[in-house]
């Protein structure tokens, strides 16, 4: 099975209404509901009913996924290292004023004193990692280059990746290879900025790009060589830690990776 494109990423909430306020605020563009089809929830293991609200931001889709059996808030003790972890970022042309308008909307910070901009061996970005009202980490990625990279406009533009935190990086890049994925540049991430931004002592953490066939978004992964991270349970599919990368085509089915995150197929 070959993940070909990213075309949504699926958010698990137990306060919708809260949640769709909150990425209104943010500049999301958002649909009606809908509900779930059995079939999806049969696939998803899912008993009961639920119901999906489609967001928009520039040329990416976030849905949020509300099912009636509510499953586990996100875990309180995790951090920026915990197997859980697993964020979107979002890019912006000021991070800092974009900032301003997620805490205003009420997001909780993750890194210590606003955006931090990384060296050049970590990428040059400015970045900030925060919280939604629900605890789903979030990122916002301002580049020294962005038209290099394709992206214009004002605001919140668009996601760039979905990062998770891997415990075996060989065993993860094989995975995600076998599902037609090519690897990037790595960077090695450490040192004063790295730490400011996931509020860790003294990271030192891989990165590794895992790109589709067609990108943005594509998948980032995330080995902290140090610290371990907090434990935290395995997600179900109902917890609101069980964020979803949904992939273009093929049938549809759920699929983990072998840390535990979750894609889903046939979207």
């Amino acid at each position: 099975m070959t993940f070909t494109r990213v075309a949504a990423f699926r958010l698990v909430t137990q306060q919708p209404e809260a949640l769709l306020a909150f990425y209104a605020a943010l500049g999301f563009e958002v649909g009606e509901a809908r509900p779930i089809a059995d079939a999806e929830l049969a696939i998803l293991g899912i008993d009961g009913a639920g119901t999906r609200w489609p967001m928009r931001l520039g040329k990416a889709t976030v849905e949020l996924d509300h099912f009636d059996a509510p499953g586990r808030p996100y875990p309180i003790d995790a951090d920026a290292a915990s197997q859980c972890f697993q964020h979107f970022a979002l890019v912006t042309d000021d991070a800092a004023a974009a900032w301003t308008r997620a805490r205003s909307a009420g997001a909780t910070p993750i890194s210590d004193d606003g955006p931090v901009t990384l060296p050049v061996s970590s990428g040059g970005a400015t970045a900030i990692k925060f919280r939604d009202p629900e605890g789903h980490p979030l990122e916002l990625l301002q580049f020294p280059n962005a038209a290099a990279k394709g992206w214009r406009g004002t605001g919140l533009i668009g996601i760039d990746h979905s990062a998770i935190v891997v415990r075996d990086r060989s065993a993860s890049e094989t995975f995600y290879a076998a599902h037609g994925l090519a690897r990037g540049d790595v960077t090695l991430n450490r040192g004063q900025e790295q730490a400011a931004l996931d509020d860790l002592h003294d990271p030192v953490a891989d990165v590794v790009p895992m790109m589709p066939q067609e990108a943005p978004p594509h998948v980032e992964l995330l080995h902290y060589r140090q610290p371990s991270g907090a434990r935290t349970a395995p997600v179900e599919v109902a917890d609101v830690a069980a964020t979803r990368i949904v992939w273009q085509g093929g049938a549809p089915a759920l699929v983990r990776d072998p840390d535990g995150h979750l894609h889903q197929t046939g979207g």
